[in-house]
């Protein structure tokens, strides 16, 4: 009998919640004298693992670790430990997945070798855990049945064959420029991914059935609405994430960069391109398919960094000098970029946990220092003129406690409005364990706003959005008179930032010189619940309750 260990490394290099025990306990029996060296002498085994090489020091710990106590109590390997890299940029076979089928063949290569008698023992003084095999021509671990008896150190043994069988191509790529048109199919897999999820508001909207969360709470027309980033990358690996984590992540750019120009117009051209799909489709109304054909915003959001872009400021720029507002999110991760970010239509942080070691655990980030650059960032957001927005995904069961935390952070960079939403499920994803029981019900979001709400004594619930399971919190200074004025006046921006700029940058101008009224629909306690009532709301017919937001 063979057995095979697949084992994932998680945060700070534990393993994951299932293996857990099994790894403390193989940790313990292996140190522990009254087990001995060679309690697993005469079981043979094989192990692969999943990691992400973005965390350098945890890379593949876990598997590394389990090969280790494996042999340190005499249990024979049959090959090679193989390595699974998530990071796209590096991974030997291009993704995960064919990391793990060349491992596979190599591994049933091998099981049909055993089988036909075909082994040799090993002689327990191979650093790299791997014997050479010059009959076949083919680097493999060998069966080894006197290994436990060989007088090595614990040192020679361990580190794994993956490193040591590291490729002179992989080194000469190593810190290089990579073309995004080299990931090949991940790639092509996330352009489609986007397109799926671009369509949820705006053909809505095309179909007169009603609009996004930001159609509600700021005005913004779903189906002129152009979803695109100039940065695929993030330097984030959020639990939640709807990409399942198949996008490339990093702390700087390192990635071959397209001129602004040209992302703006290919963004545009795809837009448009979207909306005459559906041209004579039934229930599309005909303004609002010509409208459509005009990009009038850009939400920089889903998918990667977009501040990550080393020409940010010049996308931002064109973007204006087109008439298209700007929406840009970031994940509170590059303070000072955010810094010397040019005004734009509305700044979006993402707060996803209100302490140290709940940010860690959900957003999961690259970065060392990420609570205190986290901290920077809501304290750069804090500084702009221009409306700035705290994001908060609620997940349940992770981050809807410590309302205080919550209270203290919103404190440090005083937004101007609080978006809390709660999490879309996207899916089954080997990345996260997250399921249908993390998504709260709307009630749920609710109740967590109020209770916000009673810490933030500048604040009030303004607007909500039932169908995205949204609630809108806003400063006080954006009711006047008694009335919600959380809408965007977008005529007003494009003049006011087109004088910013002919003086350069001397002529400033803040959120208050361009907000519009909200529509008494879109208010939090209208019976209407978000729902603009000039549109016609679609019922499904098995009027399974929906949840998954927009």
């Amino acid at each position: 009998m063979i057995c095979v260990f697949l084992v994932a490394t998680y945060t700070d290099g534990q393993p994951t919640e299932s293996a857990e025990w099994f790894c403390k306990w193989l940790e313990e029996a292996s140190t522990d004298f009254r087990y001995g060296k060679t309690y697993l002498k005469g079981m043979r085994y094989a192990v692969f693992g999943l990691g992400n090489s973005v965390y350098v020091g945890h890379y593949n710990t876990v598997s590394k670790n389990i090969d280790k106590w494996l042999w340190m109590l005499s249990a024979a390997r049959i090959m090679t430990r193989g390595e699974g890299d998530c990071n796209v940029v590096k991974s030997r076979h291009g993704s995960v997945q064919a990391d793990f089928q060349a491992w596979k063949t190599k591994f049933l290569n091998r099981l049909q070798a055993l089988a036909k008698g075909e082994k040799k023992a090993c002689s327990g003084k191979c650093k790299s855990a791997s014997c050479k095999n010059k009959k076949k021509h083919k680097e493999e671990a060998e069966d080894s049945q006197s290994h436990a008896e060989k007088n090595n150190s614990e040192e020679e043994l361990m580190e794994s064959s993956s490193d040591a069988e590291s490729s002179a191509e992989e080194e000469k790529s190593h810190g290089s420029v990579i073309d995004m048109e080299d990931l090949g199919n991940v790639m092509n897999r996330m352009k489609k991914a986007k397109v799926k999820t671009k369509p949820c508001s705006s053909t809505s909207m095309l179909r007169g059935r009603g609009g996004c969360y930001k159609h509600t709470f700021y005005g913004i027309e779903s189906h002129r609405c152009m979803e695109t980033t100039p940065s695929l990358a993030c330097a984030n690996k959020c639990v939640f994430c709807w990409r399942h984590h198949t996008n490339p992540v990093g702390t700087e750019w390192r990635w071959k960069m397209d001129p602004a120009e040209k992302i703006i117009q290919e963004a545009v051209e795809n837009h448009k391109n979207m909306i005459r799909q559906f041209r004579g489709v039934p229930g599309v109304r005909p303004e609002r398919f010509e409208e459509g054909l005009t990009v009038k915003h850009c939400a920089l959001s889903l998918v990667g960094e977009p501040i990550m872009y080393p020409e940010i400021n010049s996308f931002l720029r064109l973007l204006h000098q087109q008439n298209i507002s700007s929406f840009l999110v970031t994940n509170a991760q590059f303070p000072e970029e955010i810094r010397s970010l040019v005004p734009v239509t509305q700044l979006y942080v993402s707060v996803d946990a209100s302490t140290k070691d709940s940010l860690k655990k959900i957003d999961r980030p690259l970065f060392k220092d990420f609570w205190q650059r986290f901290l920077d960032s809501l304290r750069a957001l804090g500084e702009k003129q221009q409306r700035t927005v705290y994001r908060l995904t609620l997940v349940k069961a992770w981050n809807v406690d410590e309302l205080k935390a919550y209270a203290d952070l919103i404190a440090l960079g005083q937004p101007d409005f609080i978006e809390v939403k709660g999490v879309t499920y996207c899916g089954e994803s080997s990345a996260s364990s997250l399921t249908m029981a993390n998504v709260p019900w709307h009630e749920e979001v609710i109740y967590f706003v109020q209770q916000l709400a009673n810490l933030l004594p500048d604040y009030e619930i303004a607007c909500e959005h039932e169908h995205s399971n949204c609630l809108l919190l806003a400063h006080h200074k954006f009711k006047v008179d008694g009335e919600w004025w959380t809408w965007i006046d977008y005529e007003r921006f494009q003049e006011l930032i087109q004088e910013y700029e002919e003086s350069g940058g001397t002529k400033i101008f803040s959120a208050m010189d361009y907000m519009a009224k909200t529509p008494i629909w879109a208010i939090f306690g209208a019976r209407e619940r978000g729902f603009d009532p000039s549109d016609t709301r679609f019922q499904r017919k098995n009027k399974t309750k929906d949840i998954s937001g927009c």
